[in-house]
Formats: C-alpha cells, structure tokens, sequence
C-alpha cells in the first residue's frame, strides 16, 4: 500500500515514491531557536512525523532532513537582550526544541544542519545566481534576488504579480532594491546586528532568511528531491523564495511534491501572547497534562484541517487513551504478549484486522478517520472470545498503528486498597443494581460517595476509585 498525499502545488492528490527508486528523501522546515516551541509549531512537527512513519512503516526507507534556524532577526536581538553570545543563546533553544520533540516521541531527522554552520554554501548559491543574472549588489552591501528574472514566481500560492507588495519599508537598505519584491539573499551588517556577521563578497553580513533552506536541501538532497514540507505560513514568501533562488541556481526542479500543515486555534480563537493562549508543552505539564496526551490530540484531526485545540479535547485524549491501553492489555494477556513491540521491528509487518485504519492513513493521512477505525474494531473484538493466536495477531496489529500514529499508552494505575467495608457497601449496591432495585442502588451509591469513594459501573463488573 502506497501513501497518496495531496500536493499544494498541483493542488491535487499524487502517490508517493522515491524518485531514485530507493529512498523517499524530504525536507522539513524547522525551528527558530530563539524561545519554547509552543503547540502550534508542533502541530507541524508531529504530523511530519507521522508521515515518516506511515512511509518507513509501508517499507520505504527514507531521509529525513530537518533544519535549525539559528541566525535570523529573532535570534539576534534576543540573544543580545540576554548578553549571551549567539551560538551559546541558540543551543540552549535547540537542546529545549529536542527534549519536547523526544517527549512528544518524534523520531529525530537524519540529519539536523544549521544555518550558521553552512553560511559559506549559502554565499556560493548567492555567486551563482549573480553569475545568471538572477541576483544583484545593492550600493550598501545587501544582494536581493530579481523576482523578475524567475517566470513562475507564485505559482506555489498562486499569487498574482499586482499582489506582489512587500509592504511598507522601515530601513534604507530597503530603497536600494530594484523593485519592493526583490527579497535579500544576504543583508549588509548593521549597528544592532552587534558581534553577529560574517565576511562575504559583498561586505560583512548575514545570509537573508530564506536562502539557508536552498543551501542546506541541495547539500543533503541534491539539487531535486522528494517532497518538502512546513506550516501553511510558510507558502508564501518562504516557499515561494526557496523554489526561485533554488531553480534559478541549478536549473532544475526543487522538489517533486509540497506538504503543508494547516495551523490550529486555541479554544476557537488565533493563539496569541496577548490572549494568553499560547501553550508550551511545560505549560500544559504544569496543568496535568502528558504529553502523550498533546501528541494525540494534534494527530487526531486532518493535517489540512484546522485544529481547535482545548482542554476538553486534552481530557478526551485522555480518555482515549486508556481505552486503547485496557483493550491493548486484554489483548496481550489473551495473545500471552510479555512486551510491547518496538517502533523498528514493526517497520513492514501490517495492520492485522485493523486494515482499515492503515487504508485511512494512506488516504492523504486521514488520521480523524483512522482512529475512528481503530475503535470500531476494539469493539468488535472480544479477546475472550479469540484464541491466543488471533489475539496476540489482534496485539501486533494494533501496535503497527499505534506506532504510525507515534502514541505510547499510559501505564495502568495501581488499584486502590479499598477497605473491607467500602467493598461490602459496593458488592450490596452492584447486587441491588443486579436485581434492578433502583432506590437502594442509589442510596448505597450516596453511602459509598460519603465513604469518599466513586463507583463506575461496567457491563460486567465495577470499579472503585478514591474521590
């Protein structure tokens, strides 16, 4: 089974495979190191790591590239806020970024380059799209790219040129450019960039936003490969720039397939600092929140569905959550499972009965409808009823989409030592409910709610939890 993943360029859906026949190589654009990832930028890094797995899952193999920001406007005028040297300012952001990311259990990408590392590849790509006559020096030090010199600039977000409007200007260096949008491959130092640039051709400076991306994909991709991916935000202009300066400098197409993560809101509204709404993944820990239980809820809906993200669905992913444990461990005691799989050992083994749910995932990552899935088949099931072989079958298939969807199930919580008297009121109330004596089971359950504890009914026996 193949992934059939819509693509924003052609606006259209399109199976996947590796153009080299081997190995499904893509890019990710990554984090800028200046402060916490919050849930929104996760939403992005955790579906990309969905689709990883879905890929390696369905027996491709893959490489995984994923970028660090760590030289930009932000980067420099926080860390010089904080008097730290840039370098020293960004790792400790990049090393928080990789403690959420292994908490949210996302595979880490093969590789993880940084923008400051491969500014010298970024100043050959600028000498060659001078040398084509795609790019040009301004008097003041800075290089822009000519949007002019590249036909199919906004075709990716399907911008008109009368749209092309970079907006107002707030510095000089912006009047050197031959038209407002041209956009800087390198920018000329300036007083605030404080100890941060570098020597180039041109005169001391830093590499524009958008080029680290070209230099860093072509240095592990190529100059073509796969698939690219990032938040729908990142359309225009930075998509749109990398594809220009990229093309313009090889001659070639930039990658084969465009995948964009829609943003999510916060209890229906845009997140914001002034609204107060926007979480960390320490935020949420802070309220009792896993962040197993976060990972589910940002995979729960269509990548190109937008996400309202609330407390409520975090209980809901709670909840959902111990569902799939309780049916997982029925499963593994009937099957005589000792140990979960891991993640690699499930690579190429199949769904089992739960078929459905992989058929979903392939379906342009229907995550939505394939837990609905997943449920409708626990339902089904009844691992009583199963012999050992189908059920530790049931068990292995389970953990095949439980491992695409990257979720790990809590740990079942140790019973309570509920006390010989509070057992006795509970066995009379489940022997009145029995009998369908309605005021006396109700009046126990007041006795047992005054004893400070809860009694939840189930189909075929009860449970006794502390209040």
């Amino acid at each position: 089974m193949s992934l059939i993943l819509f693509d924003t360029l052609e606006r259209s859906l399109h199976k996947l495979s590796p153009m080299d026949g081997e190995t499904f190589r893509f890019y990710c654009c990554g984090p800028t190191v200046y402060g916490p990832a919050h849930i929104g930028n996760f939403r992005t890094f955790v579906l990309q790591d969905l689709f990883r797995r879905v890929l390696e899952l369905g027996g491709l193999k893959t490489m995984h590239v994923r970028n660090i920001t760590d030289v930009d406007d932000k980067t420099i005028r926080d860390s010089l806020k904080t008097g730290q040297p840039l370098t020293e300012f960004t790792a400790h952001w990049r090393d928080k970024f990789h403690v959420d990311c292994r908490a949210l259990n996302c595979l880490p990408p093969h590789v993880e380059p940084g923008a400051v590392d491969h500014i010298p590849l970024q100043i050959e790509m600028i000498r060659t799209l001078i040398s084509k006559g795609h790019a040009y020096a301004a008097p003041e030090g800075s290089v822009y790219f000519k949007v002019s010199s590249f036909d199919n600039y906004g075709r990716l977000s399907r911008l008109k040129e009368r749209e092309l409007k970079m907006g107002s200007t707030t510095s000089s260096d912006e009047y050197e450019k031959d038209t407002l949008a041209d956009f800087a491959l390198w920018k000329a130092r300036k007083p605030e960039d404080g100890p941060n640039y570098w020597p180039s051709p041109w005169g001391e400076g830093r590499p524009g936003w958008h080029l680290e991306c070209s230099a860093m994909s072509r240095e592990y991709l190529g100059d073509t490969f796969d698939l690219h991916s990032g938040g729908v935000d990142l359309i225009f202009p930075h998509h749109e720039n990398e594809i220009a300066q990229s093309e313009c400098c090889t001659g070639h197409q930039f990658c084969a397939h465009w995948f964009h993560i829609t943003h999510l809101l916060v209890d229906g509204a845009k997140m914001s600092k002034s609204l107060g709404n926007l979480y960390t993944l320490s935020d949420l820990a802070e309220r009792g929140f896993t962040p197993a239980e976060v990972r589910y809820v940002l995979v729960a809906a269509h990548y190109r569905a937008q996400l309202n993200f609330t407390f409520d669905s975090l209980l809901a992913a709670r909840s959902a959550l111990a569902k799939l444990a309780k049916a997982e461990r029925a499963l593994a005691q009937r099957g005589e499972v000792t140990a979960a799989p891991e993640y690699d050992l499930m690579k190429g083994v199949g769904p089992g009965p739960f078929v459905e749910a992989w058929e979903s995932l392939n379906n342009d990552l229907n995550t939505a409808e394939a837990l609905g899935q997943v449920f409708v088949a626990l339902k089904v099931f009844k691992p009583d009823a199963m012999t050992s072989e189908q059920a530790a079958a049931a068990h292995c298939g389970l953990h095949f989409i439980l491992a695409a969807f990257g979720l790990i199930l809590p740990e079942p919580e140790e019973a309570a030592d509920v006390p010989e008297e509070v057992r006795s009121v509970a066995d009379r109330r489940w022997a009145a409910r029995t009998a369908k004596d309605w005021p006396l089971a109700d009046t126990l359950r007041k006795e047992l709610d005054v004893m400070g504890w809860i009694m939840k009914d189930g189909k075929e026996s009860y449970d006794l939890n502390p209040k």
